[in-house]
């Protein structure tokens, strides 16, 4: 497994949970592909523009080169330009999304959105139980985007960002697979 670098930081449809996924207009979407050696520098130049302490080069072609690793980047259209990118991994029953971003000329798009289900969707693949990840406490947009997605506030890492230091604030959503106990959207326990 990668060891998690520390950082400072139209329609509806159901997925095996039940909170409903939001599609960007279909003209609009992103394509999601595997990540590969040859998408490191444009995913590394959205990480410095996204985040004040960002990952190396080398975490993200380590997290390539582990294939327990989930890597997707999403790309204008087929081979176009890397416009976002989300990395997970899963084990003992769990999943944690340690990377998400959208490069800011291309937020508001639904793309975040994508690479989130994406996420979610290999966690039921994996057959996790639940889907981790942190977030900065002042980061309201994001904190609206997981909300979207059922995630929901299970504890606070104090101080675990840096430049600023800042709480991180630890969202957990369980995963539930269809036919797996309860009806299918069913995801209390």
């Amino acid at each position: 497994m990668v060891a998690s670098p520390r950082r400072s930081g139209a329609g509806r449809r159901l997925t095996g949970a039940r909170w409903p996924m939001h599609d960007a207009p279909a003209t609009r979407r992103a394509t999601l592909v595997p990540a590969v050696r040859a998408h490191v520098a444009e995913v590394a130049a959205i990480e410095q523009a996204c985040f004040s302490d960002p990952w190396s080069d080398a975490s993200f072609r380590q997290a390539i080169d582990n294939v327990g690793v989930f890597f997707r980047v999403a790309t204008e259209g087929a081979g176009g330009p890397v416009v976002g990118y989300v990395v997970a991994w899963f084990a003992g029953g769990e999943g944690e999304i340690a990377n998400v971003a959208v490069a800011p000329s291309a937020r508001g798009r639904g793309i975040g959105g994508q690479l989130l289900d994406a996420a979610i969707a290999a966690a039921a693949d994996h057959e996790a139980e639940a889907l981790y990840l942190d977030v900065r406490e002042s980061n309201s947009r994001s904190r609206a985007l997981y909300d979207s997605r059922g995630f929901v506030e299970v504890g606070r890492r104090r101080r675990y960002y840096r430049r600023p230091a800042e709480d991180a604030i630890v969202l957990r959503r369980p995963i539930v697979r269809e036919g797996a106990g309860g009806a299918a959207g069913d995801s209390r326990r």
